[in-house]
């Protein structure tokens, strides 16, 4: 971490060696985060058990925990004996031009303890945020180790009281149950609340392990880390497991303030995030030269920056005869390439992972030869150890060839845009294309969205095609979605062809919509029922506004405004079947009434009055 210094002053640290009252542990550290709200501690019981609970202004969120994982044949967390301590505080603020907020601020305090059980030597490092607890298992390299594999992680999650968990997995659809009584796994991050706090349980920096999930634990409320897709995960060497954290916010949109915190845990790049990494909006083309010409030009024209060619632009994409180096007889791909140079617009290419397996270090300085400005994987591994340690070693050589990267289906990020900042989105999200209703669309910000960018494949209807089997809400809660869901890259016209879009007044809003910003701010919302989101990229400011499945009526204040300015608000909404615009003049500490009807929605667009 940069700028550590080795210091207690910053944050509190409390070695017991004595029992504690209630007899739970026999040796315990504490440590706070910089404020002093949050706290973690974790010692060793009785029978020399590695445990730990998390307490949050005084309120203990997971109480006495089992900590530890087994490799082999030993179990790390039993028989524990902790050796060694190194504690050190970090103070960091680092520009962030791919994000949310122009900075993002990393102040937390650290512990590091090197712990033994039986024969196996270990560390578990702890790093405390306000309102977070981020841990990890290290195994340095050990000579007396061979064939090693862990066979399961014995972290758990116990909570005092029955809390209702949203439960998920890859690209389906929320379901809220109790975690003493659900009966599949969920996907991390998982969002939980019992109406008084709301706790998201993630995933960091997991580059080469298995996609880990959550499962109901042996106690009552209880969770625990389970491997779904791989039996044991093979290790040598000095391996870092990817981090567990767990956030606490008193309320839904509180939990937004994480979402940076996987970026926090990843490792930087080595260089600053370069110039050609340019985020932007894309509309997809069909599989001919004409449609592709006329994406670029309607790119052009509402101030896209790229055109995509999805699937079989090179044949079938799941047979292993179709060639990535080979372009079907239907496009002229210099001559689109060509003319996107001329019209500033950039071409992305689609490739499936039985092409990228095959041809990865072929297909990427040949796609750079021909001009191409980025890559779309498809129907990737996201799951398993191969998998994932395949995908962070493409992801690394995209990011070195100079090509922007979209990672589609069941891929969700755990923070490894800081180090590779070519890769600005992924899937992992049930978007447009599998028909999310206003419920779904209302849970994601709460839930998947506090990992990072999610590409939700946007199906905005036109003159020819409503997409009805794809959009299950109004037109006006599209447009309010591109501003609350945060993706550098916005697939913002998936099905819909360009000359169809006769809409002009309608659509215009895409046209102004940024995909990074200076500055972002939940509003008001909670989990499943509404969302309002304000989010700033120069003097500009965007709102979104969405309904889930009842009507929303309430008011929001702009709080956010520069005091002494006056602004026009452009306010697009649902009219019937079709959008109606009105403006407004409005200035900092104004109420704003919502009135909402239950699958729609709203979007602003707030200028300083010239």
């Amino acid at each position: 971490m940069q700028k550590i210094k080795n210091t207690l002053s910053l944050f509190i640290l409390l070695l017991t060696l004595s029992q504690i009252i209630n007899g739970q542990l026999t040796t315990s550290y504490k440590i706070s985060s910089p404020d002093k709200l949050t706290s973690f501690e974790v010692g060793t019981n009785k029978d020399g058990n590695l445990m730990y609970h998390l307490l949050q202004s005084g309120q203990e969120v997971i109480t006495w925990s089992a900590l530890g994982f087994m490799m082999n044949d030993i179990t790390a967390g039993e028989r524990a004996l902790i050796k060694n301590k190194v504690q050190r505080s970090n103070k960091e603020r680092f520009e962030w031009p791919l994000g949310e907020d122009d900075f993002i601020t990393n102040n937390c305090n650290e512990v590091i303890l090197s712990c033994q059980s039986s024969s196996l030597q270990y560390n578990l490092v702890a790093r405390v945020f306000d309102g977070s607890v981020a841990f990890r298992y290290e195994i340095p390299q050990q000579a007396a180790l061979v064939n090693n594999s862990i066979k399961k992680e014995n972290t758990e999650f116990n909570f005092l009281e029955p809390y209702t968990i949203y439960q998920y997995n890859h690209e389906t659809v929320f379901t809220p149950g109790s975690i003493d009584t659900f009966s599949k796994t969920c996907d991390l991050p998982a969002t939980l609340t019992n109406g008084k706090v709301y706790v998201s349980i993630g995933e960091g920096d997991n580059k080469n392990y298995t996609k880990a999930e959550l499962k109901r634990g042996n106690s009552p409320h209880s969770l625990a880390i389970a491997f779904i897709r791989d039996s044991a995960v093979k290790i040598s060497g000095y391996i870092q497991i990817p981090w567990r954290t767990v956030s606490v916010s008193k309320t839904a949109i509180g939990l937004h303030q994480f979402s940076a915190l996987f970026l926090k845990l990843s490792p930087p790049s080595t260089k600053e995030v370069p110039a050609w990494i340019k985020p932007g909006k894309l509309i997809r083309a069909q599989l001919n030269t004409q449609s592709a010409i006329d994406c670029i030009n309607f790119a052009e024209k509402h101030s896209f920056q790229y055109i995509m060619f999805d699937a079989g632009w090179y044949g079938a994409e799941f047979r292993s005869s179709s060639d990535p180096t080979q372009v079907i007889p239907q496009i002229d791909m210099p001559k689109v390439i060509q003319h996107g140079k001329e019209k500033g617009i950039g071409v992305i290419l689609y490739v499936n992972y039985v092409g990228l397996r095959a041809k990865l270090d072929t297909i990427l300085p040949l796609y750079k030869s021909w001009g191409v400005k980025g890559l779309k994987f498809g129907f990737v591994d996201g799951l398993t150890q191969g998998g994932l340690t395949w995908l962070s070693s493409a992801i690394k050589k995209v990011n070195d060839y100079g090509f922007i990267l979209n990672i589609h289906d069941n891929y969700k990020p755990t923070g490894l845009s800081r180090t590779f900042p070519a890769l600005l989105t992924q899937e992992g999200i049930r978007g447009d294309e599998n028909s999310p209703d206003a419920f779904h669309n209302t849970v994601l910000p709460f839930t998947r969205f506090l990992a990072g960018p999610a590409d939700f494949t946007f199906c905005y209807p036109n003159s020819k095609n409503s997409f009805s089997k794809n959009i299950k809400v109004s037109m006006a809660q599209q447009l309010a979605l591109t501003v609350i869901y945060f993706s550098p890259l916005q697939s913002i016209f998936w099905y819909g062809q360009p000359n169809d879009y006769t809409n002009e007044e309608e659509i215009e809003f895409f046209k102004y919509v940024p995909t990074v910003w200076n500055e972002s701010h939940y509003i008001a919302g909670d989990i499943g029922k509404n969302i309002s989101v304000a989010r700033r990229k120069g003097d500009t400011w965007f709102v979104g506004n969405a309904a889930g499945l009842e009507d929303w009526k309430d008011n929001i204040r702009f709080d956010f405004l520069t005091k002494g300015k006056t602004y026009v608000a452009t306010i697009y909404e649902d009219d019937e079947e079709s959008i109606r615009k009105r403006t407004m003049n409005v200035k900092k500490g104004d109420t704003f009434p919502l009135n909402i009807k239950a699958k729609g929605g709203q979007a602003l667009i707030i200028n300083p009055l010239k």
